[in-house]
């Protein structure tokens, strides 16, 4: 009786070893898929403007639920979504306390779509607009995980919390170089509350888009949510250094970094023999700037010998400036030939008038690719045609031959038509 209790007993544990082995793994797996899952917040304005009754006969606040209600139902099944509110909760005249009504009102994560849309239907409209501190919240909801992210931030008017500026939280957001996007709409808005949301938008590579109906609305912010789920490429946050000796080494890939106005920063890239380097550079005014600026991408050996350069002027015209260059290395006859660091310089000449803010610098975005360099030597030696060479020489003796052959047959019809 003993024996046959304990054996009972090892097949007990036997059977529960194996399901926490099984177990374990598929929570691993559940664990790695949730931090590559892209993420979302929307981010809604529920300050007391939103009564207003301009968007299709209702209220801003009616058409922004029934758009929640129509995203919620089309939203991923592998989105992570939340919501978050601004001016939601205090009526008061306080602006202190009005500036710090923001809150998380569905979490991120595996969306309910009742529960979420019970929430979204409790909303009224009844305070302030802080919408500096609602992005810096929504930036930390979002923190953490390999996905996309996005912040979708529906408002109808501008910030009534400064002297935070919006504007420059977006830009601190982006300096972090998280690959956090801020998307914004504005619910028919005035002159001011575009030029800031078009700022927000622009620091961090958004989009801003102004809304006149329901429809309208409900399709951008539908897009927007669509967006978050298709693969991209995340750019690696890099710092460049101040000189080529201490530039950090990258390799092939996409990075984003912060350049101050006028300043220089280095970069290094190891290319072997045979191999060509590609690299662009684009730098972004997300801020008032004087016009007349450019931007300069130089490829440098460790010696300070320059070897090719990219540059780019703009005049005013244009938001973003780019430029790239190609060096390609000579194939080497020593088998012992390493690879040569090659440093990249960035310089640029954007200046900001007085009282516009320098800080943080200029968001820098640069792609860097090494490939295997063109054989060229026989090419080159062809003029660059190659084995076109053959095609040319047929066109010019089929070219011949006709030519002679119609000279030869006018003649003979020229000689009968004289004869008769």
């Amino acid at each position: 009786m003993i024996r046959t209790q304990r054996l009972a007993a090892g097949v007990c544990a036997l059977l529960a070893a194996l399901t926490a082995g099984i177990a374990f793994p598929a929570k691993a797996v559940a664990d790695e898929t949730d931090q590559a899952a892209p993420k979302v917040e929307l981010v809604l304005d529920v300050s007391g403007s939103m009564r207003t009754r301009d968007i299709d006969g209702g209220s801003r606040m009616a058409a922004a639920k029934q758009a929640f209600n129509e995203v919620l139902d089309a939203t991923p099944e592998e989105v992570r979504l939340g919501i978050r509110t601004l001016g939601a909760n205090y009526p008061g005249d306080d602006r202190g306390q009005g500036c710090q009504d923001t809150e998380q009102l569905y979490p991120v994560g595996p969306l309910d779509r009742t529960e979420a849309k019970t929430a979204v239907a409790t909303l009224v409209p009844t305070g302030w607009t802080p919408i500096g501190p609602a992005l810096r919240q929504a930036a930390g909801d979002l923190d953490g995980g390999e996905g996309t992210r996005r912040i979708v931030l529906i408002t109808d008017g501008e910030d009534t919390c400064p002297p935070l500026d919006p504007c420059e939280v977006a830009r601190e957001i982006a300096a972090k170089g998280i690959g956090l996007t801020i998307d914004t709409l504005g619910l028919v808005p005035d002159a001011k509350t575009r030029d800031q949301l078009i700022c927000i938008a622009d620091a961090t590579g958004g989009t801003y888009t102004s809304v006149q109906h329901e429809e309208e609305l409900s399709d951008r912010v539908g897009e927007l949510v669509d967006r978050a789920a298709e693969p991209v490429v995340t750019p690696v946050a890099a710092e460049g250094a101040a000189e080529c000796a201490k530039a950090p080494a990258l390799k092939a890939g996409l990075y984003t970094d912060r350049e101050e106005f006028g300043q220089q920063r280095w970069y290094k890239v190891d290319v072997n023999p045979g191999q060509e380097l590609r690299a662009s550079v684009s730098v972004a005014a997300d801020r008032a700037v004087n016009p007349d600026y450019g931007v300069l991408l130089r490829a440098v050996t460790v010696h300070g010998r320059e070897i090719v350069r990219g540059e780019a002027a703009g005049n005013g015209r244009t938001d973003v400036l780019s430029t790239g260059l190609r060096y390609p290395k000579p194939e080497s006859d020593d088998d012992t030939a390493t690879a040569e660091p090659v440093c990249l310089q960035v310089t640029n000449s954007f200046s900001v008038a007085a009282g516009v803010k320098t800080t943080p610098g200029l968001p820098l975005e640069l792609t860097i690719d090494v490939v295997d360099g063109p054989s060229g030597a026989s090419d080159v030696a062809a003029f660059g045609l190659g084995r076109g060479w053959w095609l040319l020489g047929a066109l010019v003796l089929t070219g011949f031959v006709a030519g002679v052959l119609w000279g030869w047959l006018s003649r003979w019809r020229v000689a009968v038509w004289r004869t008769n």
